[in-house]
């Protein structure tokens, strides 16, 4: 079995990349919509309806597949015989941050059924400066594996 994961190696790591570069995709414009649909949109008039569909959809089928492929790739990856020294600090940092997007991820899903409900709580500015939350957690997550600190 190891020695399949080995050969499949180059592959994994390209499925990989692509499925976090979809996943980041949504976790940057995710935000974004929701700065515009608390700011310009009010409870069912018909700009309301089609960021709540722009919202499912980006979540419901870009978003969660992506999450899904990143999170099957990753751990193919760190169970491939030398890619992941345990030794060092950058694995556990790499999935500090990598946990920390997850919840992140989750917990734009709620608000999204937020909105969907009407119950948004939170104003534009809210979702600006949570918009930067997958810009750090990336950073760390890239410097983790490129650098290896």
């Amino acid at each position: 079995m190891t020695y399949f994961l080995v050969d499949i190696y180059p592959y994994v790591l390209s499925f990989h990349i692509m499925a976090v570069l979809s996943w980041m995709a949504g976790l940057f414009y995710l935000p974004r919509l929701f700065v515009y649909h608390a700011e310009k949109a009010t409870v069912g008039d018909q700009l309301d309806e089609t960021l709540r569909i722009m919202e499912y959809k980006l979540q419901r089928y870009i978003m969660a597949p992506a999450s899904i492929a990143t999170w099957l790739a990753g751990l193919t990856l760190v169970f491939t015989p030398g890619v992941v020294d345990w030794s060092a600090i950058w694995p556990y940092t790499k999935g500090a941050a990598v946990i920390a997007m997850t919840v992140f991820d989750h917990w734009l899903m709620i608000k999204r059924k937020q909105f969907g409900r009407g119950e948004n709580t939170l104003q534009g500015r809210s979702y600006r400066m949570m918009n930067e939350v997958p810009t750090l957690l990336m950073i760390v997550i890239v410097l983790s594996v490129v650098v290896k600190f």
